[in-house]
């Protein structure tokens, strides 16, 4: 059985998506090799951005899946990242809103890509 999950992204540009996501997420990559750069998020979790598998990905189609960010701190801490993202000129996609699992919202990348904050299950 498998010890971690790499989530996958498919981006236009790796370097440009790395530090959009990067600020976002107050950490550097782990590594880097120019079309593939991984972000560890914490035990058992990367995140990953890859390019040049497509071509001129368009944010334009629609996604049917989204990488989650999970906070354990709350109600007050996803407003204040909501915030902070806002603050960045993030797109937002949803507002602060109750999911039936806890207050979320949903973002976008640069790629169309969603990116979603919600609390830790």
């Amino acid at each position: 059985m498998t010890t971690s999950v790499v989530s996958i992204v498919y981006v236009n540009d790796a370097p440009a998506a790395a530090r959009f996501y990067g600020d976002l997420l107050g950490m550097s990559p782990s590594i880097e090799t120019g079309e593939y750069i991984t972000f560890v998020l914490g035990p058992g979790a990367d995140l990953a951005l890859w390019s040049g598998r497509f071509d001129d990905l368009s944010s334009n189609v629609p996604r049917t899946s989204e990488v989650c960010l999970a906070t354990d701190d709350g109600p007050d801490e996803i407003n204040a990242i909501f915030k902070q993202w806002q603050s960045k000129g993030v797109t937002i996609l949803q507002e602060p809103h109750d999911a039936g699992f806890g207050l979320t919202f949903l973002a976008a990348d640069p790629d169309g890509n969603r990116i979603r904050v919600a609390p830790r299950d």
